[in-house]
């Protein structure tokens, strides 16, 4: 397998402007809940870039001692035998602002050291895409030479949650309204991946995107 690089007209950034102060260009992949955006970072590894999984990230820093200690402080309850407990710890995170702030601040102030350990793994001069779901949300896309989403509209999001998860139709609509708008990601980004078909047309999304910035 080659490595994906991207062309120089596209690398926008200085490393003082860059997400980490990183030397290297950095695209932002981001997508909305059920639109396909894990299915396209993997599309994109197959093709020779490095993927940075920003959940991934954040669920080996709640591996860490030192912040499954925090927990044990802030949610006694959402700790089982030295492990977190997330079921449990999400009741915790999302009605106690005070244990959300702490939380979101540790895992935040470890996110650099994490990110800076995954970019080492990668080979030089190889395409770095960052996927991170809060891109625009954390403003990070003003830190990345490029943004990529990828898009389906409402309905097809809904229609897949109800499908996929067997998540309820009001339930699927409060999600939703709890995310930024899809179509407002949009209106931000600088190209745009649709996935409103099946896998071979995404892939044809994808080699179409590859050709263009590599």
């Amino acid at each position: 397998m080659s490595l994906l690089k991207l062309k120089s007209k596209y690398c926008k950034l200085a490393p003082e402007q860059r997400l980490y102060n990183l030397d290297r260009p950095l695209v932002g992949l981001t997508g909305g809940i059920a639109t396909g955006k894990s299915t396209v970072s993997k599309l994109f590894k197959e093709r020779g870039a490095y993927i940075i999984d920003a959940d991934a990230l954040v669920k080996a820093i709640y591996k860490d001692n030192e912040t499954i200690d925090l927990v044990k402080e802030l949610a006694p309850k959402a700790i089982s035998g030295h492990k977190i407990d997330f079921k449990e710890l999400r009741v915790s995170f999302f009605t106690d602002p005070n244990i959300k702030n702490k939380l979101e601040n540790h895992i935040y102030k470890r996110l650099p050291e994490e990110f800076l350990k995954e970019v080492e793994k990668s080979q030089p001069g190889q395409l770095l895409i960052y996927d991170v779901p809060l891109l625009f949300e954390k403003a990070i896309d003003s830190k990345v030479d490029l943004s990529i989403l990828v898009y389906a509209p409402k309905e097809i999001q809904i229609k897949r949650m109800q499908q996929r998860d067997g998540v309820e139709l009001q339930l699927a609509r409060t999600i939703l309204a709890n995310q930024m708008p899809i179509d407002e990601k949009k209106a931000m980004s600088d190209f745009i991946l649709e996935n409103t078909s099946d896998i071979k047309e995404l892939e044809r999304e994808v080699n179409s995107l590859v050709s263009v910035i590599s």
